[in-house]
């Protein structure tokens, strides 16, 4: 177990192993402080030099944005045991600018270390989340899957389809991030077997055969040949086992089109497939993936859109210190009620 930082002087027992094979932080490092701006442990030696470490406060978290919330989970878990009484949003729930999304009453001393790593959770959490969200909007009923791991460093991929879950998506391709999320991994296969295997046809027919019968098979049909020639050649020999197409077009070749979609699934029903669906990937977006479904398009797969999200800036304020409403200049005094919150346990 890592020692908690509570000085200053706490910094010079860091020790960085040799060894050491990753930059990102671990479970230990966050809870015991590391994470944190160094002003706070700066904070928490003055304020005891002035007798006033015990000084009972309340503080409140606010955004600068509206948006949807994510990364709560893992706040109340990061104060739990700590003698501390909370309010907190849901996770899901939106929220606007100025809105109180989290509040905290307790010692200062008990949690000052964690405004920072409080801060990062749920901005960057919630702007994934609210990404996701404008995504399922412009999905409607329809799915869409979440697979934007590979745009961001692994240490927080899992955090970021989690909170994609939470907007809207249907599924997650990272696994943790399903797990997490109670739900199962979802994917197929990538266009990496079929550079492999030289060809789409023999990667698609052995899917068919060693996948579980439970399984949606959907099959890229963009690497070698036409798109729509690849996918009747496809359907023909899967002979019924076939659930979806994936048009996964790069942008070399002009990307995934509505055209492209409307010649695909006419086709598609010339040929008597009109049960296999049509799933599009590739740098997809609100609007493109509005015009994607009005052409013809079931399902989608979004990564940058979501990965890329900016976070949603998280301010905290002492609002209340040894039961005296402050505020700093140009900020009000005294709590910002907010209906949404709750009591946590």
């Amino acid at each position: 177990m890592i020692k908690e930082l509570k000085h200053l002087s706490d910094i010079d027992e860091i020790q960085i192993s040799d060894h050491r094979k990753l930059h990102s932080a671990t479970h230990d490092e966050i809870i015991a402080g590391h994470t944190t701006d160094v002003y706070f442990l700066r904070t928490l030696d003055i304020l005891e030099e002035l007798n006033l470490s015990d000084s009972e406060v309340v503080a409140e978290i606010f955004p600068r944005k509206p948006g949807v919330m994510a990364g709560m989970a893992e706040a109340l878990n990061l104060l739990k045991g700590r003698g501390l009484e909370i309010w907190a949003l849901d996770e899901g729930e939106s929220f606007e600018p100025k809105d109180t999304v989290l509040r905290i009453k307790g010692k200062y001393k008990d949690f000052a270390i964690y405004e920072t790593t409080l801060l990062g959770m749920l901005a960057s959490a919630s702007g994934w989340a609210t990404a996701s969200r404008e995504v399922k909007e412009a999905c409607g009923d329809k799915f869409f899957l979440c697979f934007g791991a590979r745009h961001v460093h692994p240490s927080v991929a899992p955090v970021m389809e989690r909170a994609a879950v939470i907007g809207g998506a249907g599924g997650a391709s990272c696994i943790l991030a399903a797990k997490l999320s109670g739900i199962e991994p979802s994917g197929t296969v990538p266009h990496s077997a079929m550079l492999v295997a030289g060809d789409t046809l023999p990667v698609a027919e052995t899917y068919d055969r060693i996948a579980s019968k439970s399984h949606n098979r959907i099959v890229l049909v963009d690497t070698y040949k036409d798109e729509v020639e690849e996918a009747l050649r496809i359907a023909e020999k899967l002979d019924g086992n076939l659930y979806g197409i994936r048009l996964d077009t790069p942008s070399e070749r002009g990307g995934v089109t509505p055209g492209l979609v409307r010649e695909m699934r006419a086709k598609l029903d010339l040929n008597g497939f009109n049960t296999v669906k049509i799933f599009v990937s590739g740098g997809l977006y609100p609007e493109k993936i509005k015009s994607l479904s009005e052409a013809g398009a079931d399902a989608f797969g979004v990564g940058s859109y979501i990965s890329a999200a900016s976070p949603i800036d998280m301010t905290m304020d002492l609002k209340v210190v040894n039961g005296k409403s402050v505020a700093k200049r140009g900020r009000i005094p005294g709590l910002i009620e907010n209906p949404k919150l709750k009591k946590r346990d």
